[in-house]
């Protein structure tokens, strides 16, 4: 790293000038932020030029890893050509058409859903938004406009919009705000953890939970419900792996209604799991599929919406203006990264080597997590990874949620070199796709000893015998 920066001063600037998102101001205020300054492979540099190895690439986006001179080129180039112009005057420019023929050629067609539409925005946020829009319309279209509630569920994530936050069921988030909006509720998540039954299996909960849908809709009525939303792996909620019957049932369920199904692969498309889209993994047939973090790898902000073959046929047979959009819709310089970050993908391979090597890889030492006494259990998809820590591990008793034992662990990630971040007390990670056999073996090191870190903690309080 180059010499370091004058932390003091910036933190100044940015206490005096920058609302950070979800933050408590007045707590960041009295402590400063962490200023990140340099980035490299999988490894960031803050301002005093302590290596931290960023276990979250990111925020779940930085997919190549970081300085990949290709992408910084393909922005420049695109930016001394086009560097913007919109989409709304019945005009396309060549990055974003090119962008969207590719983006159809790696979508899979599963059953009878084929993907051959994109609607851009800048975020999963706004795409979460256009899916309402969508969604609405297509029903509208068909002459069914009472068809407009939207089925998410508790602890999913969709954004920070108000349509994102309310299809979401983060309850800290509809705390503020007035959330949700109309016409959007939930249903319990498949978190086998801890919403399990003594003796059930995995595979039966799957179905158990996936069940919860099916009465949701008949409480509501099949005839007022226009869509259900999911994370294939839920992401904020704390990397919560549906059991592999889950999605399946879910399928069987929207089907049998005649309901739209929402992917939401903000996080989970583009390699995490190791398929290009995760409804692919899965083995369901969504109609929508929500993109953005990782198809730039977070070099420049993009998102958007796979819209299937039939959502779009209705969208375009039936005509009529689509009255919805962004400034950015299709922002050339977006689209031309993106199409340098997929290339990166493909020429060497990282969707296969999550799903045949260093995925498998990081499941084999990740579990190993599971043995240490604060671990209740350790599980992996493709490169995403939680564990849960526990009170005790015979009962999977928690600690008491005051305790804030996850940030204390968390306070020791930093403090040691590693970026993970906690979700109460699920302790969490998605690093670049790009990691190494080595590097893995230096992140599990670095994970074994925050967590005797926090065990002294626990033990020397009393918090846990």
């Amino acid at each position: 790293m180059n010499a370091p920066l004058d932390t003091k001063h910036i933190q100044e600037m940015d206490s005096a000038h920058f609302l950070h998102p979800f933050t408590d101001f007045k707590d960041l205020n009295s402590r400063g932020a962490r200023v990140i300054a340099e980035a490299r492979d999988i490894y960031v540099w803050d301002s005093d030029g302590k290596r931290m190895l960023d276990a979250m690439s990111g925020l779940w986006c930085v997919n190549v890893g970081y300085g990949r001179k290709e992408l910084a080129d393909a922005a420049h180039a695109q930016m001394l050509k086009l560097p913007y112009y919109n989409s709304f005057f019945q005009t396309t420019n060549v990055p974003a058409a090119t962008l969207a023929a590719k983006l159809a050629s790696l979508a899979p067609t599963v059953g009878d859903r084929s993907f051959e539409h994109v609607f851009y925005s800048s975020s999963g946020s706004e795409s979460n938004d256009s899916n309402v829009r969508m969604v609405r319309r297509y029903w509208d279209l068909l002459g069914q406009p009472e068809r407009k509630v939207i089925i998410g569920r508790v602890n999913g994530y969709h954004g920070s919009t108000m349509a994102g936050a309310s299809l979401g069921g983060m309850s800290g988030m509809h705390a503020q705000g007035d959330l949700p909006i109309p016409n959007i509720t939930h249903i319990e998540q498949p978190y086998f953890f801890e919403k399990g039954l003594p003796l059930e299996s995995s595979d039966a909960f799957g179905i158990r939970a996936a069940g919860w849908l099916e009465a949701k809709i008949l409480e509501i009525g099949a005839h007022k419900v226009a869509a259900f939303i999911g994370e294939p792996v839920q992401g904020a909620g704390g990397v919560i792996i549906p059991p592999a019957t889950y999605w399946p049932e879910i399928q069987r369920i929207v089907d049998k209604y005649g309901i739209l199904l929402i992917s939401d692969e903000v996080i989970c498309a583009f390699g995490r799991l190791g398929h290009w889209f995760a409804y692919e993994k899965f083995g369901y047939r969504p109609d929508l599929v929500t993109f953005a973090k990782a198809i730039t790898s977070g070099y420049i902000p993009l998102g958007g919406v796979m819209v299937g073959n039939r959502v779009a046929k209705v969208l375009i047979e039936r005509g009529g203006e689509f009255n919805h959009g962004y400034t950015y819709s299709g922002h050339p310089v977006a689209c031309a990264v993106a199409l340098a970050n997929l290339e990166i993908m493909e020429r060497e391979n990282l969707v296969g080597r999550v799903r045949d090597d260093v995925g498998p890889y990081l499941a084999q030492k990740f579990a190993e997590l599971g043995a240490h006494p604060l671990v209740g259990v350790a599980e992996t998809c493709g490169l995403m990874a939680g564990l849960v820590l526990v009170k005790d591990k015979a009962t999977k008793a928690p600690f008491p949620s005051e305790l804030e034992v996850g940030m204390r662990c968390r306070a020791h990630c930093f403090a040691n070199g590693l970026i993970m971040r906690a979700v109460g007390d699920r302790m969490i990670i998605a690093p670049p796709l790009t990691i190494t056999h080595a590097q893995v073996d230096e992140l599990i090191g670095l994970i074994h000893r925050v967590l005797d870190l926090t065990l002294a903690d626990a033990q020397a309080a009393g918090w846990r015998d």
